[in-house]
């Protein structure tokens, strides 16, 4: 039985009402077997409560709650494509059940299906999945994992920061250090697919993050030097570090990225941070340089096409700033920065009225909370 199992039992949504009630508004047929199948699932028979309750659920595909033991019993029994099938089932019927979206989401991420994974997963967490600790380790976990493998690597750090700080301190697995590990070094592989290699750079590099995530920012250093001393070449571990010290230690950040730059220069997310944090001092003359080095090194980095476009706009060149501003909102459409940078150039431009539409885009973001800046 699948090793999540156990824990996901927490994840049951709210049924629509009692078995044996949905079972006497049916036919003979229907309460018989939806009454064997709740008997064999509570024996622990999950191969004959599963049978029961796809004939329960031929019968009545509009009954929810057969569909979701039917989804849960097949994932418990690592039978994936099923238990996907019919959570999907039960998810058109209940398109806000968190918990069945998340489990669908763990299913995803069994047989490989790791954008759809990632977004039910998220759906799933927005809607209350992870309200319980244990589920909520489980589910932040495998967002984590998803977003390093699909290449996001700073939102999987966020969410290794908020994973390491639920963690008792001094106990991260190994299997948690490098995972965090490959987000930090930018490696978009899962653990298991790691290169044996490269297993030390990225337990120790994920040892260290771990340490500045938990807040021991002078054990971090002390760790982040370990990793300097033993692998002075390897790319993004000043990038890594940088990033985890920029919040506070802004200065040190940019000294970092600089380094990181002498050790691989076409590092693109080095040169939009250090674009960003010439940007934060209002130094757009040296952002700009910075931003077109990481546009051209990766056009793919929303952070660099926003500096790019913000840098062009406020040292008088915002024509030149639009393209780089609608790439960044079509890399990430929530950003707040990207809106109000746009509505600048467009008011430079005399585009009243695109510059309005745009303030009030940027109403809408910040009347919903969503936090609008993108990262590298």
């Amino acid at each position: 039985m699948h090793w999540l199992w156990v824990l996901l039992l927490g994840l049951t949504p709210v049924l629509c009402g009692p078995v044996l009630g949905m079972a006497q508004q049916g036919a003979g047929d229907f309460d018989e077997i939806v009454q064997n199948a709740a008997a064999a699932r509570s024996q622990g028979d999950v191969g004959r409560a599963a049978a029961l309750y796809e004939q329960a659920v031929a019968l009545r595909p509009q009954w929810p709650d057969g569909w979701w033991f039917l989804g849960t019993l097949r994932y418990g029994a690592d039978d994936f494509v099923p238990a996907r099938d019919a959570l999907t089932h039960y998810v058109d019927l209940k398109p806000d059940a968190g918990p069945a979206l998340a489990l669908r989401g763990l299913c995803e991420f069994e047989i490989g299906q790791y954008p759809e994974s990632l977004a039910d997963l998220q759906r799933g967490i927005a809607l209350g999945a992870a309200v319980q600790p244990r589920n909520a380790k489980i589910l932040l976990y495998h967002e984590a994992l998803l977003l390093t493998r699909l290449g996001s690597f700073e939102k999987a750090i966020g969410r290794y920061t908020s994973f390491v700080n639920s963690v008792e301190p001094g106990h991260a697995s190994d299997d948690l250090t490098v995972a965090i590990g490959l987000a930090c070094l930018r490696m978009a592989v899962f653990p298991k697919d790691a290169d044996p290699a490269q297993m030390e750079l990225i337990g120790m590099t994920g040892a260290a993050a771990a340490k500045m995530m938990a807040g021991d920012v002078d054990g971090g250093r002390r760790a982040f030097e370990e990793v300097f001393q033993r692998f002075p070449t390897a790319p993004n571990v000043h990038y890594c570090y940088g990033y985890l010290l920029f919040a506070k230690q802004p200065e040190e950040a940019v000294a970092e990225f600089q380094r990181e730059l002498a050790i691989a220069p076409g590092n693109a997310a080095a040169d939009a941070m250090l674009a960003w944090a010439y940007g934060l001092q209002s130094d757009f003359a040296d952002a700009l340089p910075a931003a077109e080095a990481a546009v051209k090194a990766d056009p793919s980095l929303a952070i660099g096409q926003l500096m790019a476009g913000r840098a062009l706009t406020e040292t008088g060149d915002p024509a030149a700033g639009l393209p780089h501003l609608e790439v960044a909102l079509q890399l990430e459409p929530g950003s707040l920065e990207a809106h109000l940078t746009l509505a600048k150039a467009y008011s430079k431009l005399g585009r009243k009225d695109d510059a309005r539409h745009e303030r009030q885009l940027c109403l809408q973001i910040a009347g919903k909370g969503v936090g609008g800046v993108a990262n590298p």
